[in-house]
């Protein structure tokens, strides 16, 4: 089940939900208008599974960030957000999908147990200027069902409060050189 913005709200006064900074006026029906923060990084050639990707890392200043279709750039989301008792969906939006923005289309699902600001994945379909602080997205609180299990270390791969990398090279084997 999905939370209501009054039920978001009340659960945040409860201690249920981290949301930080918190603004009761980016609740909406049924999620929290989340923003994007305050760094890109910018992965650098071609990408290998294999291998930690290489990258950029910039500061966004209040002028913006000229985003360029063909690179792969990861973000940072300005709030800390999680909670114990619920899962969250983190998603763009209609608003930046019209400017042909496209934002963490692959890892949605925020677990029980841990309180981050979430690594974006962004890609553009045409160069757009982006600027910190702006809404990008929604976030919802789901409702679970079963025991819970908290996404917790030394388990949780990506439970950081910072931008993350893929970590799929801790898996699999590189080519022989």
């Amino acid at each position: 089940m999905i939370l209501t913005g009054s039920a978001i709200a009340a659960a945040i006064q409860t201690g249920e939900i981290t949301i930080d900074p918190f603004d009761p006026a980016r609740l909406s029906p049924n999620a929290y208008d989340w923003r994007l923060g305050d760094t890109l990084r910018t992965c650098d050639g071609h990408l290998d599974a294999a291998t930690p990707t290489t990258f950029t890392e910039t500061g966004i200043p209040a002028a913006g960030t000229l985003l360029e279709p063909g690179l792969l750039y990861l973000g940072i989301t300005h709030e800390r957000t999680g909670s114990d008792t619920y899962a969250q969906l983190l998603n763009g939006d209609r608003t930046i999908g019209s400017l042909g923005i496209w934002v963490h289309v692959s890892a949605p699902l925020g677990h029980q147990g841990h309180a981050i600001r979430w690594t974006l994945e962004i890609q553009v379909a045409k160069p757009v200027r982006v600027y910190p602080g702006m809404t990008f997205g929604k976030l919802i609180f789901l409702t679970a069902s079963g025991t819970p299990a908290n996404y917790q270390q030394p388990q949780a791969k990506y439970a950081t409060d910072g931008i993350d990398i893929s970590r799929l090279y801790e898996e699999i084997e590189g080519p022989s050189l």
